[in-house]
């Protein structure tokens, strides 16, 4: 069995988006499978955005973000589920991790002091991304870039890996047998902790 924290990155509180089922459903199919879940509402955080690099490597002395280090730490696998906005992550959610993963906690400097050491290792994550587009279309016209920026540049960067990714196209004409099929699959995304 294993921990898995979720990571709800779109920025409306509403919870009425296709994102929230996702993120419902893989909770679900998660706990029915006998794995423990601790879930993380971008939206509902408090968190200001750094504005520089000494704020960005000052101590932390912030609630939500010891609170969202501290759920990640206690995790064995991480699910970030987010809409795809401006071919990018919402801000909100770039704030996010621009705020928990700080040196000291998801990188530190080696003994060197010149390259920068992994905290996240022997984690792994699942990244779920809603888009209007075609999925197809996003993955191989515009390369996914802002994807593999996030698997690349923030998660891999911190040691978490494996990296799989789950790209849903097309949400705002898909028909509801077509969101049922996609709910059913997160949820067994989720039972196998995958």
């Amino acid at each position: 069995m294993k921990r898995i924290t979720i990571i709800e990155g779109h920025p409306d509180l509403s919870k009425e988006h296709f994102g929230n089922a996702l993120v419902e459903a893989y909770a679900r199919g998660a706990i029915k499978a006998g794995h423990e879940v601790k879930r993380l509402s971008v939206a509902e955080l408090d968190l200001p955005v750094l504005r520089s690099k000494e704020e960005w490597e000052s101590e932390n002395t912030l609630s939500p973000i010891q609170q969202s280090q501290d759920a990640i730490t206690w995790a064995d696998h991480l699910v970030i589920v987010y809409p795809l906005w401006h071919g990018t992550m919402p801000a909100m959610l770039k704030a996010f991790f621009e705020q928990v993963f700080r040196p000291g906690f998801a990188i530190s400097k080696d003994e060197s002091g010149k390259m920068w050491k992994k905290q996240l290792t022997g984690k792994s994550a699942r990244i779920v991304v809603t888009m209007g587009m075609p999925a197809l279309f996003y993955r191989w016209y515009f390369r996914a870039h802002s994807l593999k920026s996030l698997e690349r540049n923030i998660l891999a960067f911190c040691g978490i890996g494996p990296i799989k990714s789950t790209l849903i196209g097309m949400i705002e004409t898909i028909d509801e047998n077509k969101r049922k099929q996609w709910i059913d699959k997160v949820a067994m995304l989720g039972k196998k902790a995958a």
